[in-house]
């Protein structure tokens, strides 16, 4: 039920929101002269794939998980679309592909070792990740590997309908601050 609903809200929201979507794209281009982040990403049962997102900083800030990154590697376009989560838009491509769920655990990086870990011994693999849950709204990020997993964990033995829908209402009402960055 909740894969349809994924591919339900996905294909709506890219339908209804491609104005927003040309938008940042072209401001993006003036912010940073790339405006779509693609990167690497551990996916259900540790598969890769490449995760899909506006970028929010520099070209060549490098590949670490967001709390490692310098706050100075953020651009004035990439903060304004942090606050407002609408970096995250172009995930629902992701979702539409079956990559990612709208809600699930957040994909972490390859080299976020200690995460994965923490991970694997929970059970977080057996579901695809998602653009945001239960730690998301909480503001627990990757930054706390094992409270990160133990909060993911959770959310997965008591995701139901309603669970579901209180996370991305809590997301679109900007509930949750997103990966620190220092």
């Amino acid at each position: 039920m909740l894969r349809f609903l994924d591919l339900i809200f996905s294909f709506f929201g890219l339908l209804f929101l491609w104005p927003v979507l040309i938008i940042v794209t072209i401001l993006g281009y003036f912010d940073t002269g790339s405006p779509i982040f693609m990167q690497e990403r551990v996916g259900r049962k540790q598969k890769p794939f490449t995760l899909i997102k506006f970028r929010t900083m520099g070209v060549n800030t490098a590949s670490v998980a967001t709390h490692l990154a310098n706050s100075s590697s953020v651009t004035k376009l990439g903060s304004f679309l942090r606050k407002t989560k609408l970096d995250e838009l172009p995930q629902l491509i992701n979702v539409l592909k079956g990559e990612m769920s709208l809600v699930g655990p957040r994909p972490c990086l390859y080299n976020q070792e200690e995460l994965i870990s923490e991970r694997e011994k929970r059970g977080v693999f057996d579901v695809r990740p998602g653009i945001t849950g239960l730690a998301q709204v909480n503001e627990i990020d990757m930054s706390t590997p094992e409270k990160l997993a133990i909060w993911d964990e959770k959310m997965i033995h008591s995701l139901t309908l309603v669970n579901y829908f209180t996370y991305i209402i809590q997301t679109v009402t900007g509930k949750g601050s997103g990966d620190r960055v220092v």
